[in-house]
């Protein structure tokens, strides 16, 4: 008695950049320190999952995003403000 049938683990790459921009997209509205990282982690294991014929467009969405999450919560954190950039 052969399968033939192969068995997969893991979520699917279209999975993992729909939760990585989920991730990004929540990120910029609470908890962005967490949710951005989560974000680019889930988009670059989606990007390394991918056939190479196809473009990764919502895992690269996704490692963008989250990226741009990750620093703006780390500018809010350490407290960096703007003042204008002018003289005051």
């Amino acid at each position: 008695m052969s399968h033939n049938s192969r068995t997969r683990t893991g979520a699917s790459p279209r999975t993992l950049g729909a939760v990585g921009l989920l991730c990004a997209v929540a990120g910029f509205f609470v908890l962005g320190i967490v949710l951005g990282p989560a974000a680019v982690v889930c988009g670059r294991l989606a990007m390394g999952r991918t056939p190479r014929g196809t473009r990764p467009v919502l895992p690269l969405v996704a490692v963008v995003l989250g990226a741009i999450d990750t620093v703006i919560a780390l500018v809010w954190l350490t407290g960096a403000h703007w003042d204008g950039g002018g003289m005051t």
